[in-house]
């Protein structure tokens, strides 16, 4: 069975309604300076403003459901081996019904101990919460330390990075969908596909997004643009997978 790895970013959530912190103009987002919510010395200067914050992401999530691309995907399991890896922290690839998921930068429905505020710990549970509130005095079970989000903030290391590479690397079809591939380590990973050769086909790599960056031609790769949201995108591409 081949195997395909899809990388999705904010642009296959947004079609469902959730508002991206790159592109706000108005609500949650931009009402709040990022070093106050989304970083460590944000955390450490006010927990319960970064927790009302990302509470109010969190309580919202059930207002939005998965779009047709989310759907789209899981189809794809019929056929192939399939690993999602995205940079969303919302549960839409869960609710659509995806198996196999990397959530490099967290997840609003969990959360985990923060015994140091200056880095996680192994020693910190990661528990399931839901669509619940994270309140000031909410302790870790394993710990005692206050619970913070699930959440890569900025300066924080991506969960998962290693087992993204790996599944990168053996994948046969690489779909990248609904990301400007702006964030530092991005590029790095999506590298690590496999390169054509006399004995080896190599990977084929498709990118969806309305305004596609072409970062990866760069690195002698070839990919397969396809200018369209990604809805519309993710469709054409599975009809085409679909019937090879």
């Amino acid at each position: 069975m081949k195997k395909i790895v899809i990388f999705t970013g904010a642009g296959i959530s947004a079609e469902s309604g959730v508002q991206t912190f790159r592109d706000a103009k108005t609500g949650l987002w931009n009402n709040h300076n990022i070093d106050d919510v989304a970083t460590i010395s944000g955390w450490r200067k006010n927990r319960e403003l970064v927790l009302n914050f990302y509470n109010e992401l969190r309580t919202s999530m059930p207002n939005f459901e998965p779009n047709d691309a989310h759907k789209a995907l899981v189809e794809l399991e019929e056929e192939y081996d399939v690993k999602i890896i995205t940079q969303n922290v919302d549960d839409l690839h869960e609710r659509a019904g995806s198996k196999n998921i990397i959530h490099l930068h967290g997840e609003l429905t969990k959360a985990r101990g923060a015994i140091y505020d200056h880095k996680s710990s192994p020693a910190d549970n990661v528990i399931d919460i839901g669509y619940k509130e994270i309140k000031i005095g909410d302790k870790c079970p394993l710990t005692g330390s206050q619970l913070r989000p699930h959440i890569v903030w900025f300066g924080e290391y991506p969960f998962g990075v290693s087992e993204a590479c790996e599944a990168i690397s053996q994948c046969d079809i690489l779909l990248i969908i609904g990301t400007s591939l702006q964030i530092s380590y991005t590029l790095d990973v999506l590298n690590k596909v496999k390169r054509s050769t006399i004995d080896n086909n190599g990977c084929d790599i498709y990118y969806i997004d309305p305004k596609p960056m072409h970062y990866l031609d760069n690195y002698g790769l070839t990919v397969n643009y396809v200018d369209k949201k990604a809805v519309e995108g993710v469709r054409e591409i599975v009809n085409k997978l679909k019937i090879k």
